[in-house]
């Protein structure tokens, strides 16, 4: 016959010398703290631009070389290019900063980039027949992450893996 498994009360497993079991949500962001250690993460809040139009911006440089990205915003003839050209350039000093290490052309890349909503303001517009209508200005996050570029023998040794 199989053996029935034994509840034990906390007293009981201190007793025994089994540790508590580590909190979940406290493991999972040391998790994260760590993956997050080797880059560089910056964000431009609240900038004056709806998402849908900064997500047009943001989705030229995803992925490349930052110094390529630097290149691409200065011909955007989008209002909002200039903000991210100044963002990613703080991405690169902050870089530097972290890790003490200069960024070349070709060492480093836009990991990750996003454009998250922000708040609204909401004003009123005159209707027809009294009415009014709702105007929202929009507002936005932009997050972007710097990272060295693997190299092509470390990718290999991922795949081997």
């Amino acid at each position: 016959m199989a053996e029935q498994t034994v509840k034990m009360t906390r007293k009981e497993k201190i007793e025994a010398g089994i540790p508590k079991p580590p909190k979940k949500k406290r493991a999972k962001a040391e998790q994260i703290k760590e993956k997050r250690a080797d880059e560089c993460r910056v964000t431009l809040k609240n900038y004056r631009s709806s998402a849908r139009k900064m997500r047009m911006i943001v989705d030229q440089i995803r992925g490349r070389e930052v110094f390529d990205a630097l290149n691409v915003l200065k011909f955007t003839s989008k209002a909002a290019a200039p903000a991210v050209t100044r963002l990613v350039q703080s991405g690169i000093s902050s870089y530097e900063e972290k890790f003490d290490e200069r960024v070349d052309v070709g060492t480093h890349y836009i990991k990750e980039a996003f454009v998250d909503g922000s708040r609204m303001l909401k004003r009123l517009r005159p209707a027809p027949q009294g009415r009014a209508h709702i105007i929202r200005k929009r507002y936005c996050h932009v997050t972007l992450v710097i990272d060295e570029i693997p190299d092509q023998d470390d990718m290999d040794n991922d795949l081997d893996d």
